[in-house]
């Protein structure tokens, strides 16, 4: 069984502090923290590329994880702004990561759903054709294609990238997935002329009308009670979006947590934010991810921790 075995994050170290630019762009501090969120958004610096990024997470994956490079079967890249359209980002990264030529690699555009989808993209190309160790990239800073004035864009996106190991020896195996998408929406949330313009209402109404019904659909196909859920760990598109899903389902907040404060949305890196913070805590056993957004997709699982991994 594939499943999830180890998390590494980069956060690149410039911020832009959105609470002092709040009023140049007509919100207010009090919108910032209590609809936003984002205080803070990591912004990588203007000479950084995307494979730069990607390439810190993954170096750190392989040395926490005391990883050789040709250990590595697959590499799949999830970005949507890759530095360049060709050739493809995982090859690029494949060559200065030095892996194996027997090393399989792609990439896949998707935005704030796309870890959730990558998850199970990854875990059945590995399962198909006997692989037992996989790398899954996240890497997609929007800061490139966001206008600084645009009040409903330039206050949500912050940069990061992750790189998630998965194994045969997994902490948390993969249950059944559920996927969507309402294609008809998606030019409400899309990049023209090579900038960013959103419909946040559209966005907006869009996760809280589909997600809290798939994650009760999900738990079904997975025979699971909410009840038992630990952890919801939602795409971070806004504090009020993270919140309003979290009321829908009727679960504490606490048990759905707003954590990107201090960074920003990070597109299909938010997801594997959270859940680096939670591969250490046994007593997470059960987590529900979903991740929602970008042409309007969203996609959903049940993860269960190993019983080795357990307290």
């Amino acid at each position: 069984m594939i499943g999830i075995k180890a998390i590494s994050t980069y956060l690149p170290d410039g911020r832009v502090d959105n609470l002092e630019r709040a009023h140049a762009l007509g919100s207010t501090p009090d919108q910032i923290q209590t609809r936003i969120g984002f205080e803070t958004l990591a912004i990588k610096d203007s000479c950084e590329t995307t494979l730069g990024m990607a390439q810190r997470a993954l170096t750190t994956l392989l040395h926490d994880q005391g990883l050789a490079p040709d250990a590595i079967d697959v590499l799949v890249v999830l970005t949507q702004n890759p530095d360049r359209p060709i050739p493809h980002l995982s090859a690029e990264l494949h060559g200065t990561a030095k892996l194996s030529s027997r090393c399989a690699c792609f990439d896949v555009s998707l935005g704030c759903s796309g870890y959730v989808y990558g998850l199970s993209i990854v875990s059945a190309f590995m399962q198909a054709n006997g692989y037992t160790c996989g790398v899954l990239v996240t890497a997609d800073p929007y800061s490139g294609i966001i206008a600084p004035s645009d009040k409903n864009t330039s206050l949500i996106f912050g940069d990061g990238a992750t790189a998630t190991l998965l194994t045969d020896t997994p902490t948390y195996t993969l249950g059944q997935f559920n996927f969507g998408t309402q294609g008809t929406e998606a030019d409400k949330l899309a990049c023209n002329d090579g900038v960013l313009h959103m419909n946040g209402r559209a966005v907006f109404n869009f996760a809280a009308q589909h997600v809290p019904t798939d994650i009760r659909s999900v738990l079904a196909k997975n025979r699971t009670d909410i009840s038992t859920v630990d952890r919801f760990v939602l795409h971070q598109g806004s504090r009020y979006i993270v919140e309003t899903i979290a009321d829908r389902l009727q679960v504490p907040r606490e048990k759905a947590p707003f954590v990107a404060t201090r960074y920003g949305n990070t597109v299909s890196s938010s997801i594997p934010f959270i859940l680096s913070e939670l591969l250490d805590k046994r007593e997470f056993t059960t987590l529900v991810l979903s991740g929602f957004g970008l042409g309007f997709s969203w996609a959903s699982t049940v993860l269960k921790r190993q019983p080795s991994h357990q307290s």
